[in-house]
């Protein structure tokens, strides 16, 4: 099987400067082949009065439990098709969209053509000035020989780490990227050669075992079909399916070592004491915040302050709601929450990320940043070490569902990476005078 391309139509009205519609569309013979699909799965998990199990008729099937076969199909469909697609939409289109889009409406209908509409809020256009001539003095490092030794530790580790790495098969906290799409019951493509891409975390805990079943000691190319309960589980919550899936795996990124390599390439530094002089940021304190820190509110105060970026009520409303969740998983939110001007606090920090993820949203547009697989890697490469996370500003995409790592559309991951990678553009060209 090879990718297709996005076979969705999609459908962009933009009601004003703050709001548009988004309506994407499945082919009615993808539907119908689903629903089929399903109908016939019906049979192993249900018992008919008068018919013998596993010999309830198909069109029995389809009339009587109709409503839940296409509960279950608006579901899968949402995940297989739908969400990456949208992304990938709102990339191509550059739509100045701000959060998350709200799905307002859904028809499916057997032999029809499903409709997906969103309702989406706009922020409103920026008009970027010449920001690279801006002038910009970069927060220093500390001056300790600490600091230095402490790099050149981590360096050395990590190294060694890369040395002992034995095998390219995959292992317990890796992150990997496979193809998924859907098979007959003799491995033949069922919806033509639709495949989505998703990433996902191999986990430590037990409720990770059936990923980990699937998937360790697999490489990169390892291409099967599979119907594994793990993956029914993650399209669906509805129905008990019987799925065959293929599945390719594109990409490994190892957790057992930190890749210079990536390092190098997601900063676009060319030599060892670039590396060294990088990793400092994130080594080097001051007042509880890295010297990376200092660099990149500097530069995002810089550049939300000289262009005109409106931070419309709705959206920061929105956003509060999830500065307040995040904050209330604190230890010490009840402490917090004593403070006066608690609630003050919580506005102004939702105002500053909203005006911030908008002005980063569309300079990423201005400045026609686009995100490879390399990037992806390089991007998960800071997530491998509590230090290094600190070279990552955006709040990464969620990868647990009740306490066990699932799939995340490749888009979703891309969405990230694209404003980790926009805003090491601005820094890159702030900081090189």
């Amino acid at each position: 099987m090879t990718h297709q391309v996005n076979p969705l139509s999609c459908d962009i009205q933009e009601i004003d400067n703050t709001f548009c519609r988004i309506c994407l569309l499945v082919p009615s013979s993808y539907i119908t082949k689903l629903y089929d699909e399903v109908s016939h799965a019906q049979k192993m998990h249900i018992e008919t009065l008068g018919f013998s199990k596993n010999n309830t008729p198909v069109s029995y099937i389809q009339e009587y439990y109709k409503n839940n076969i296409i509960e279950h199909i608006k579901e899968f469909t949402f995940k297989y098709f739908i969400i990456n697609s949208l992304f990938e939409h709102l990339f191509d289109k550059k739509v100045r969209s701000f959060g998350e889009p709200r799905l307002s409406h859904i028809t499916v209908e057997p032999n029809h053509d499903a409709t997906f509409e969103f309702e989406v809020s706009l922020s409103k256009p920026i008009d970027f000035l010449e920001w690279k001539n801006f002038a910009f003095k970069a927060p220093k490092r500390k001056n300790y020989k600490d600091i230095d030794r402490q790099v050149e530790t981590f360096i050395k580790q990590e190294q060694q780490l890369e040395k002992e790495q034995a095998s390219d098969t995959i292992a317990v906290g890796d992150w990997i990227s496979f193809d998924i799409g859907l098979c007959s019951e003799n491995n033949q493509p069922l919806i033509d050669n639709h495949l989505e891409k998703v990433w996902l975390k191999i986990g430590n805990e037990e409720a990770d075992m059936p990923f980990q079943d699937l998937f360790i000691g697999k490489k990169v190319g390892d291409a099967f079909c599979t119907r594994a309960q793990c993956l029914q589980d993650y399209f669906s919550n509805q129905l008990k399916t019987n799925y065959n899936f293929f599945i390719k795996i594109e990409e490994v990124v190892h957790n057992n070592y930190f890749s210079f390599a990536d390092f190098k390439h997601h900063f676009r530094l060319k030599t060892n004491k670039e590396v060294q002089g990088k990793l400092i940021e994130i080594f080097s304190y001051r007042n509880d915040f890295s010297q990376r820190r200092n660099i990149v509110e500097e530069s995002l105060k810089l550049l939300v302050t000289k262009h005109h970026v409106e931070a419309p009520n709705h959206l920061v409303l929105r956003q509060q709601k999830i500065v307040l969740e995040s904050v209330q998983s604190n230890p010490d939110y009840q402490v917090y929450k004593t403070q006066p001007n608690f609630k003050d606090f919580i506005r102004q920090l939702a105002t500053k990320q909203v005006k911030e993820t908008i002005l980063i949203d569309q300079l990423s547009f201005h400045e026609n940043i686009k995100v490879t697989n390399p990037d992806i890697k390089g991007y998960l490469n800071l997530l491998k070490r509590p230090r290094t996370k600190e070279f990552v500003y955006f709040t990464p995409p969620p990868t647990k569902i009740e306490g066990q790592e699932m799939p995340i559309p490749a888009a979703l991951l891309k969405r990230c990476c694209i404003r980790e990678k926009t805003l090491n553009h601005a820094i890159y060209h702030l900081t090189r005078k």
